[in-house]
């Protein structure tokens, strides 16, 4: 995506308005606070009173402060990736049947969910110091800021914000490592091994419901103050991928979790008809394992580890048992090798999702409830997958396909006019160095429908720092640029492209952006006059003389220049028309004697007439210190008389320069 896209894709959504869950009353209040505020470089700004230990008050525009929200973004993917994982520290003992937490996998899974936490209160620290709104999505300077009575009145209106503290204090709460490490282990010692996965699945629906909340209004935050994440269409497909990606692995996660429960009520079930088997056997000695070698010495433990019938019954075989939907888990629960106990769920996830599942059901209520929101949570994502992936790949390749079909009615009508093959390969190599600079999007025709204050508005936003790099324009006050920018056009010249002809009207102004022009007069007797105009230099000043010409004379002046470009050039150009509306509204700043001076320093004529004239007098003034040196040896002859060869080539030069000299008086405004 080009810078243009990237400007005016922030310019369309800098005027949506902030979560559709925020009310009226917040709104008109952060726009009565950003009504006041002052310019900082970096994005900060100081708070007027109270709040010392907050620092500096942050602007949510500012170029830092997006970067980490967009590293924040996906650390919200990895914090919903890593909540399921700890489901699969529960696991089923091979040798002893029993139900145990697996110690190492538990103490990596609570690490990484720690990391991200701490991540979380940084990310909250700085909303506390982050105004709402920056003004610069009103349309004014993005590095102003508003002026806050204090940072305090900021830090509450987070604390009091519906989706603000509370809710990020809220998915940070240590849920999972509580019911992991305090409640499941005290679960496994009292024998209540079914009350386990109905405890744990309880706290991670709690949890991870609003921490899904969380991440899409963190999305939406960050296309309000941007308009884009992360400035390309490729990057909105992978967010897509990554979320469905996302919801196969929790999905999965509460299969494999659903599974374990499934086989441990068929324990218990055989359990209940073996005899000297307590509920307490179905619990490991160990709640929490760490893989050490560990001795039985409960002769029914060993005796219930090597009861064939059971283990034929519900670990060997899903066939014994009515498992249902969960019967691919039989295998995984006691699989100790932790890396397939991931992905196999996670395939699940993505198959049953992807396909709506072929899922066999009993009559369990809470099976059927699963499936279906397994085939429901599907059926939506699938949908909202398809139609993102296909709004994003018909973005990319909608111009792209625009683009080839102009170029086949182009060459259409190139052959049915028999054009000749010059002017053909002219217009191809326009139009290819036209789609490299704008991608197909037309910037002036996409605001021209726009209010005019706002079109207004976004035409300085985005001229301004460009109209300012020509000289003729930098001694003008803001009110002339702002017209000024309102009324230049963009231009696009490929390489030896004649822009103009000497002698034809001169009907813009242009000032060169990027790109080089070389700016020729043919004289007497095919001697040419050459030079180089590039970024900052600008021609048709024939104009600025025409507009300010009193009596005023209808007929546009000729041009006394041929303009060719050398190399692809972007400029700037201002119709004669509008030339002529700005300098009649604002005479009195082009009269003034900086703009005088800036106009004949930087017009090609004058700089030409000037280069002659000073080199003349050079040369006049190098051969009369000659003669003064030589006159002991000969008569000193007058100087009227006295010549040389260069001399006489020069002064010829300047006779046949005559012409076209401007007049004294054309920049005598």
């Amino acid at each position: 995506m080009s810078s243009s896209e990237e400007e005016l894709s922030r310019v369309r959504h800098a005027h949506v308005d902030d979560d559709e869950d925020e009310n009226e009353n917040e709104e008109e209040e952060e726009e009565e606070e950003n009504s006041h505020g002052h310019k900082h470089a970096n994005g900060t700004s100081r708070s007027r009173g109270g709040g010392f230990f907050l620092g500096r008050i942050l602007d949510p525009r500012a170029k830092w402060v997006q970067e980490w929200n967009r590293v924040f973004l996906l650390v919200c993917g990895m914090g919903l990736f890593l909540d399921p994982l700890f489901f699969y520290a529960l696991s089923i003992s091979d040798t002893c049947m029993c139900l145990f937490v697996d110690g190492w996998f538990a103490i990596t899974i609570t690490a990484l969910r720690c990391m991200t936490d701490a991540l979380h209160l940084w990310n909250m620290w700085l909303r506390l110091r982050m105004v709402k709104r920056s003004l610069g999505s009103w349309g004014a300077d993005v590095d102003r800021l508003s002026d806050c009575t204090s940072a305090r009145s900021i830090a509450l209106k987070y604390l009091k914000a519906k989706n603000g503290f509370f809710l990020d204090l809220f998915v940070i709460l240590p849920l999972p490592q509580v019911a992991l490490w305090i409640v499941i282990p005290s679960l496994l010692d009292n024998g209540s091994i079914t009350l386990v996965m109905s405890m744990l699945l309880i706290m991670f629906l709690i949890q991870y419901l609003p921490k899904i909340y969380h991440s899409v209004c963190f999305l939406r935050r960050m296309q309000n103050f941007s308009g884009y994440i992360f400035g390309t269409v490729w990057w909105g497909i992978a967010l897509n991928m990554i979320a469905y990606f996302v919801a196969a692995h929790a999905a999965g996660a509460c299969w494999y979790l659903l599974g374990i429960q499934r086989a441990t009520k068929c324990l218990r079930a055989q359990c209940r008809a073996t005899q000297g088997c307590g509920p307490g056997m179905l619990a490991c000695e160990q709640p929490v394992y760490y893989g050490t070698t560990h001795i039985v010495r409960d002769t029914q433990r060993l005796v219930w580890g090597e009861n064939k019938h059971v283990r034929f019954m519900c670990i060997e075989s899903a066939e014994n048992f009515d498992y249902g939907a969960y019967k691919w888990t039989v295998p995984l629960v006691i699989n100790e090798n932790r890396l397939e106990k991931i992905l196999f769920p996670i395939f699940w996830g993505l198959m049953t999702l992807s396909t709506f599942g072929n899922l066999e059901s009993t009559t369990e209520w809470s099976e059927v409830v699963f499936n279906i929101i397994i085939l429901t949570s599907g059926l939506l994502l699938v949908t909202m997958l398809i139609g993102n992936i296909k709004v994003f790949l018909h973005a990319t390749t909608s111009k792209k396909q625009a683009m080839h079909l102009k170029m086949r009615n182009m060459e259409w009508w190139m052959k049915r006019r028999y054009l000749p093959q010059g002017f053909r390969q002219r217009v191809r190599q326009y139009e290819r160095q036209r789609w490299a600079a704008t991608r197909g999007v037309d910037e002036y025709e996409m605001i021209r429908n726009l209010p005019g204050g706002l079109r207004r508005d976004i035409k300085y936003h985005l001229c301004l720092d460009l109209v300012r790099q020509v000289p003729l324009f930098q001694h003008m006050d803001e009110l002339v640029l702002e017209n000024i920018c309102d009324r230049v056009k963009s231009l696009i010249f490929p390489k030896g492209e004649t822009i103009t002809r000497e002698g034809d009207p001169v009907q813009r102004m242009l000032f060169v952006v990027r790109g080089h022009l070389q700016s020729s007069q043919v004289l007497r007797d095919g001697v040419q006059s050459c030079c180089m105009l590039g970024p900052g230099n600008f021609s048709g000043d024939e104009l600025l003389s025409w507009c300010l010409r009193r009596p005023f004379i209808e007929r546009l002046p000729p041009s006394a220049f041929t303009l060719v470009t050398l190399e692809t050039t972007e400029a700037f150009g201002l119709e004669a028309e509008d030339l002529k509306y700005v300098t009649q509204h604002f005479r009195y700043t082009f009269v003034s004697e900086k703009v005088k001076r800036s106009a004949r320093y930087y017009s090609p004529g004058w700089r030409t007439w000037a280069a002659v004239a000073v080199q003349l007098a050079w040369r006049r003034y190098r051969h009369r210190l000659t003669l003064t040196s030589l006159s002991f040896i000969r008569p000193r002859r007058p100087l009227s008389r006295s010549s040389s060869l260069g001399e006489d080539r020069l002064r010829l030069y300047t006779a046949l320069l005559t012409s076209p000299k401007p007049e004294l008086d054309e920049f005598a405004f």
